[in-house]
């Protein structure tokens, strides 16, 4: 037997297994963003830490933090 007829028995085996599913993780990214400037309604992930939003505000707005954001916002729980 050559390594043709190997490697097409191989390829026999391995179809009646299934291919993996592919996964997306937009759902999942997209339920992660709590978090929403009040300015700008831009949103935010639920990871994102205070002097990021801190940042925003000053950089875009030339705000500080309360007046774009929630108290416990950029607060990991």
């Amino acid at each position: 037997m050559g390594n043709g007829a190997k490697a097409q028995q191989k390829r026999e085996r391995n179809a009646g297994k299934g291919g993996k599913e592919a996964k997306s993780q937009l759902k999942s990214n997209a339920a992660a963003l709590s978090i929403k400037c009040k300015t700008c309604f831009q949103s935010f992930q639920s990871t994102t830490n205070r002097k990021m939003l801190g940042d925003h505000a000053s950089n875009k707005h030339g705000k500080v933090f309360a007046d774009c954001f929630e108290a416990e916002d950029g607060v990991e729980k």
